[in-house]
């Protein structure tokens, strides 16, 4: 079909709303409810445009383009109406930007700037909420929502989670949980990709940047960081690198000066992860154990089993998750090793996930009475740390990081994206069963970003059906399917959220996908060009086991690297942060 956009004619296809034909040219309209490959809700009405011979303004965002239709997308009246709308949002909205953690990348502000509202032309009675900062990973701040939804749709429709939702009516409505309870005591998974996507400060990471600058402070702290194989490529976007440049090398620098005792790499613990989790399928396929083996790498998706499938608890591989396996050994392994009071050791990460920070506060992630990990840090806050310091990555030389926890494969680096943790494990699994290496190494049936994948593999004669899922919508329909005898699997990857942790909750503001696959890209670039690229080739962590562990699901291993879940239907944990 042909429209007229702005006075110029474009080709469509049929079916195309407004919102797409208008993008398809390089303009942009600006929206607040509107979020990709979900089903438009037309709530905002800022993405409005005057249609040739319509009475009233159109909601580009809903309405389909149809043939000889004439657009303009910011004639004064369409311009007129979005100002209203805007300072009818603002009218209600706090003006403590200065304070606001979202300052500097609120769409709300940005809109503001655009359409030149320079000060408040409503005035109406401030609604006044409480924050609620009950949860170890988000703090919700109702008095910056601006009902726009986005939240709740993502919690509803893409996680399947539902939380959060629209409560009372007209005036007074909000955003909260159930009761207006707090996060805390929901079934929130705290994947945070709530916060992903609000246009506001009404949702945040709970941010622990003055937790790490005191323990740096501190002389009788040890601190150490690890890193998560999804930081590197990411966090130079906050720097002006092309998006998926690798810049471990520089990040591991900058955190050696910034005064870091010690820098580990976390694919170091992913390697440790595949030797555990790999040893436990084959013994799971060998001895008659619980099938289909689920991975445990994601919290956000530990956490939706223990509230929404509990039946599928015994599923679940018992392996900690590679930051917690790698907080045990420095409070464990390292400590010992260096004569180093447990005590004195301030552990951080750093990871793409807000739901590391709860996963860090559960009670089963403890050695010594202390937490395992005092600190996870998103890589939100490295940039912001990075940037409170004067911290300007392409500054510095690359540096390697520290040993003994610092060496790791191809396989341990995969791990950032959706199906990595799989195709690392069906490498050392092959070898593990058979004794010999993969043929070929690549797993293509479970790479791209697609929601669901599946691949049979034979294996000496044993059949191995496998899948990998991310988001937890989909972790959904395929629980529902083995429960109903559709899908009968071995061994499935399941990773909170949608592209893995490459678009985590503690990722860069925005749901990219063009950045998501420069991400994907890079990570697997990194797999090709490397020589040592299966997880039980990694020399250190052999080390480990001859010295410390003894062997896989050993006495030692298993009390160190594996954990337990919770029944939380019948068993409510309430993590409270003070």
């Amino acid at each position: 079909m042909k429209v007229e956009i702005n006075n110029q004619i474009v080709n469509i296809k049929e079916g195309q709303t407004i919102l797409s034909a208008i993008k398809s040219i390089g303009l942009n309209v600006p929206t607040l409810c509107h979020i990709n490959d979900l089903f438009p809700s037309g709530a905002c009405r800022m993405c409005v445009v005057e249609v040739e011979g319509a009475k009233n303004l159109l909601p580009s965002c809903s309405l389909e383009a149809s043939e000889g239709m004439k657009i303009k997308t910011h004639s004064p009246r369409v311009l007129n109406a979005r100002r209203t709308i805007l300072e009818l949002l603002l009218a209600n909205h706090p003006d403590d930007c200065l304070y606001c953690d979202k300052n500097g990348q609120c769409e709300l502000r940005n809109l503001a700037e655009e359409l030149g509202i320079r000060q408040r032309k409503y005035k109406t009675q401030q609604i006044e909420h409480h924050i609620d900062s009950s949860s170890p990973s988000i703090i919700r701040d109702p008095s910056k929502c601006i009902l726009c939804g986005r939240c709740v749709r993502v919690c509803e429709e893409i996680q399947t989670v539902s939380s959060i939702d629209f409560i009372e009516r007209g005036s007074k409505t909000f955003v909260a949980p159930a009761f207006n309870d707090g996060l805390n005591i929901t079934s929130c998974v705290n994947c945070g990709q709530c916060v992903m996507v609000c246009p506001t400060g009404a949702l945040t990471e709970h941010n622990n940047i003055k937790e790490v600058l005191n323990a740096l402070n501190d002389p009788d702290k040890h601190v150490i960081i690890q890193h998560a194989p999804a930081i590197s490529v990411t966090i130079g976007e906050f720097f002006n690198f092309e998006p998926g440049a690798d810049v471990c090398g520089q990040m591991t620098g900058a955190l050696k000066q910034i005064g870091f005792d010690k820098v580990f790499d976390t694919s170091f613990t992913a390697d440790l992860t595949i030797m555990e989790e790999a040893s436990e399928l084959v013994y799971r396929i060998k001895n008659g154990g619980k099938l289909p083996m689920l991975t445990s790498c994601s919290p956000g998706w530990i956490k939706f089993v223990e509230h929404f499938y509990p039946e599928f608890i015994p599923n679940l591989s018992t392996c900690k998750s590679p930051q917690q396996m790698l907080g045990a050994l420095i409070k464990n392994y390292y400590a010992e090793k260096e004569k180093i009071d447990p005590s004195n050791i301030f552990s951080v990460s750093i990871m793409p996930c807000t739901a590391k920070k709860f996963e860090a506060n559960r009670q089963e992630m403890m050695s010594h009475g202390n937490p395992d990990i005092d600190v996870s840090l998103t890589t939100r806050e490295l940039a912001k740390l990075f940037k409170m310091l004067n911290i300007n990555l392409k500054t510095f030389k690359p540096e390697e990081a520290d040993n003994p926890m610092g060496e790791r494969t191809s396989a341990g680096k995969i791990f950032g994206v959706t199906g990595g943790v799989m195709e690392a494990a069906i490498r050392t699994a092959h070898y593990f069963i058979t004794g010999r290496e993969l043929e070929t190494l690549e797993v293509k049936p479970v790479r791209d970003l697609k929601g669901i994948k599946e691949a049979s593999l034979n294996i000496d004669n044993i059949i191995v059906n496998v899948a990998v899922v991310n988001g937890l919508g989909n972790a959904r329909k395929v629980l529902e399917d083995i429960k109903s005898g559709k899908k009968n699997y071995h061994f499935i990857e399941v990773m909170t959220c949608p592209g893995g942790c490459i678009s985590g909750g503690g990722q860069p503001y925005g749901l990219n996908t063009e950045e998501v696959q420069f991400r994907m890209k890079a990570l697997y670039d990194i797999d090709n060009n490397e020589n040592i690229r299966v997880s039980h080739k990694n020399e250190s962590v052999k080390k480990l086991y001859n010295e410390y562990l003894g062997e896989p699901l050993g006495e030692k291993s298993h009390s160190l690297l594996h954990t337990r879940y919770i029944d939380r239907r019948k068993n409510k944990e309430l993590i409270i942060h003070e």
